[in-house]
């Protein structure tokens, strides 16, 4: 049986090596993508270094948010072959404790680290998202185009209006529209006019379109200071429309899932979307025994670095499978329960199986 103070020390091992790497992980990425920001911002009248630095700064929990997977199989690996390098775990052995015994604290901090990913990082990189896609719109409002990949569309029909609605960011919980536009069509699905407005407020029966540039058929553009859009759309319907699943925080996809039904809204990409967060302790738990499996007799057998290059495309092969399995399950070809946890159940299983097979025979 491991003491305490063993299991204390390997646990603070792990959770250094974990900072450093996220630190690490950190740094390379706001590097990285300040570089692309200002590359491709810098021509923005709005745009400033600090801006820039903001900007960074409010897109890295996202991004850190897609490493984590990464993040536990190489802290996991590192930390065990730091233990084998100093001939620690061959001590650890020959006292009689087995590999079950300590990996536990290694299993633990990478089941903590997960609760805290998806408690603590989820949340934040949800918040500092929408902030992100907030500030890059007003910039990109003054010069009236899109630095952004994709805009999110909502259509409305009031009495004889056909109309599309896009805008480039959500604010206010839906109420908010920044850099709009929006389509009209006749009733033989031709387009009649198109409104460029650099804001949108849902009111109470309208929206209220500022600094509005109107395009009709056969007339010159007009710009006014401000319109009023006739709509029957409410801000839960508008908000359930335009959000995607992975802007929203963990603790409010329950909720978001249960309104987006009552709309008649598909719900596969939000589900998925959440048992995919839930399950997430348990992948990278999957990830430290893919670790372990190729770390834990690295130094003893003097096993070629293939060996832990396999490790670490094993952890790859598991994050590519997750993801598409989770598309899987967005598009409802999948359920999302499945799409979330069959990968990370089999990955586990695979784990188990091959520490089993090295350590017992």
């Amino acid at each position: 049986m491991m003491i305490p103070t063993l299991g204390l020390y390997f646990f603070r091992r792990y959770v250094v090596t974990t900072f450093w790497f996220l630190a690490g992980i950190f740094a390379l990425i706001f590097i990285i993508d300040f570089s692309e920001t200002a590359n491709r911002m810098a021509s923005l009248p709005k745009y400033t270094l600090a801006g820039g630095l903001l900007m960074t700064a409010l897109r890295i929990p996202a991004i850190l948010m897609q490493t984590v997977p990464f993040v536990a199989l190489f802290s996991a690996m590192a930390a065990l072959m730091s233990l084998n390098r100093r001939y620690e775990l061959v001590v650890t052995r020959a006292a009689g404790i087995s590999v079950w015994q300590f990996l536990r604290p290694f299993v633990i901090g990478a089941f903590l680290f997960g609760i805290l990913a998806v408690a603590a990082i989820n949340p934040l990189a949800s918040w500092s998202t929408k902030e992100a896609q907030s500030l890059e719109a007003e910039w990109s409002a003054t010069q009236g185009k899109s630095t952004t990949t994709s805009i999110p569309w909502l259509r409305q029909i009031y009495k004889n209006d056909d109309a599309i609605i896009g805008a480039k960011a959500v604010m206010d919980d839906g109420t908010r529209l920044l850099n709009v536009t929006i389509i009209h069509f006749d009733s033989e699905g031709r387009i009649n006019l198109r409104q460029d407005a650099e804001s949108a407020t849902l009111e109470d029966g309208y929206w209220l379109l500022k600094n509005v540039l109107e395009t009709q058929v056969g007339e010159l553009p007009r710009r006014l200071p401000t319109l009023q859009l006739r709509t029957n759309l409410k801000q839960e319907f508008v908000q359930e429309n335009l959000e995607k699943p992975e802007s929203i925080p963990f603790f409010s996809l329950g909720r978001k899932i249960e309104a987006a039904k009552s709309f008649g809204f598909p719900t596969y990409g939000m589900e998925t979307q959440f048992h995919s967060l839930l399950s997430l302790p348990l992948l990278l738990v999957a990830m430290t025994l893919i670790a372990a499996s190729v770390s834990l007799k690295f130094s003893r057998f003097n096993q070629s670095r293939s060996v832990i290059l396999g490790g670490i495309l094993s952890g790859f092969m598991l994050y590519v499978v997750t993801v598409l399995v989770k598309a899987f399950g967005s598009s409802g070809v999948v359920p999302p329960f499945v799409a979330a946890w069959l990968p990370v159940v089999v990955a586990m299983a695979l784990g188990a199986t091959i520490l089993l097979h090295q350590e017992d025979g």
